[in-house]
């Protein structure tokens, strides 16, 4: 704790981190209530936070490289480190010109202007967004950097506690800034792909298209090239992570149990168990005629939770190049992430399942069916009750 100017105390960086995250409705009002300078805010706060994607994403590039399809680049030393450097500073300048228009369109949908106010809304409702960064660190995980658009919400939730904004003119208010906020990240993007291009580098956000953002009564927001945020689901999804904070990880052992000891031809050639902190993990090795595949089923905990965020984002994506696909949908508001190379006959199946538990096939096989029947191959049921 920190000791707030009007003598109170301000909540640490992980404190206020997770209460933002976890309870937000109950978090603003505090947030609100405190007199903690903007310059103190920033740079206690949105600096540390605002380096964590730029951050693991050098490191990622660095160790394992960047691409798809089974094609692998690792860009040079400069090129990363110039465009996480040119990422971080425009994250922090994009911080203070999306707060100048949050408190210039405060007053235009009822609110109160409040340049202090903006800012601390701004800042703390970015904490999805800079968190999700540390996803860039594993490319296979790099999808999940998409649960930053939880940011909106937090956003839409404190408009109201922080800048007077009446509740039912919130949703639109939000809107309008997430607006913004897009055509400002549209140009971070272009001006750190150039960086990275004149450095060897690469560009973050070369798959961003246009679009427009739309609601409907049911207070769900679309964005382009994303697809329909469900406040509601959003509201379940955060209170399904502030659950997952005590749950125990279940024990490796018994999640070694639901690996088959053989998968139609496929053999069970070795198998394994591990434990860390609160998730755990099982994974087996199957081969047959020359293929070999790894099946892993894991207990994601709290991770599983935020990847379970990603349902109520209503995450769909598709991407094709030459005898090469990538697919990411939701179905029953669980992830499942699709890979497959026709040519190397090898890709990946994996799935959410609850909320909580990854299955995952990945490897060579006679086709991306193979990999599937492998996930469907663990019982479902044992699964569930595993999990209580």
């Amino acid at each position: 704790m920190d000791v707030d100017p009007a003598g109170g105390t301000t909540p640490s960086i992980v404190e206020r981190a997770k209460a933002i995250i976890l309870k937000p409705k109950a978090e603003w009002p505090v947030i609100d209530a405190e007199t903690t300078p903007s310059g103190e805010i920033f740079t206690r706060y949105a600096v540390p936070l605002a380096a964590i994607g730029p951050v693991a994403t050098f490191i990622g590039s660095q160790l394992f490289g960047l691409g798809a399809f089974g094609f692998s680049y690792r860009p040079s030393l400069m090129g990363s480190l110039s465009m996480a450097v040119t990422g971080f500073i425009l994250a922090l300048v994009s911080l203070f010109v999306v707060s100048f228009i949050a408190d210039k369109l405060a007053a235009k949908f009822g609110g109160v202007s409040s340049s202090r106010n903006a800012f601390k809304l701004v800042a703390y409702s970015m904490t999805a967004s800079w968190l999700a960064g540390i996803f860039n660190l594993v490319p296979s995980l790099g999808f999940l950097a998409i649960l930053g658009l939880y940011s909106f919400y937090l956003f839409y939730v404190g408009a109201a506690p922080l800048m007077k904004v009446p509740a039912e003119k919130a949703l639109t208010y939000t809107i309008v800034t997430v607006l913004c906020v897009i055509v400002i990240y549209l140009i971070i993007g272009a001006i750190t792909a150039t960086v990275g291009r004149t450095f060897g580098g690469f560009g973050p956000m070369s798959g961003m298209g246009g679009g427009t953002v739309t609601t409907d009564e049911g207070a769900t927001i679309t964005l382009p090239g994303v697809g329909s945020i469900d406040t509601g689901k959003i509201e379940e999804a955060a209170r399904d992570m502030e659950a997952a904070q005590n749950r125990e990880a279940i024990a490796p052992a018994d999640l070694q149990g639901l690996l088959p000891a053989s998968i139609g031809a496929y053999q069970r050639t070795a198998i394994s168990s591990a434990k860390a902190g609160p998730s755990s993990q099982a994974e087996g090795t199957y081969e047959a005629d020359g293929k070999r595949f790894t099946l892993k089923v894991a207990d994601m905990a709290m991770m599983g939770a935020m990847a379970g965020m990603a349902g109520a984002l209503g995450v769909e994506s598709n991407r094709e190049d030459g005898d090469s696909y990538e697919r990411t949908t939701t179905v029953d508001d669980n992830l499942v992430i699709e890979k497959w190379n026709s040519t190397s006959n090898s890709g990946s199946f994996a799935t959410m399942v609850g909320k909580r538990f990854m299955i995952e096939a990945d490897g060579d096989a006679a086709s991306i069916d193979e990999l599937k029947a492998a996930v469907a191959s663990i019982d479902m049921g044992r699964l569930a009750a595993l999990g209580g």
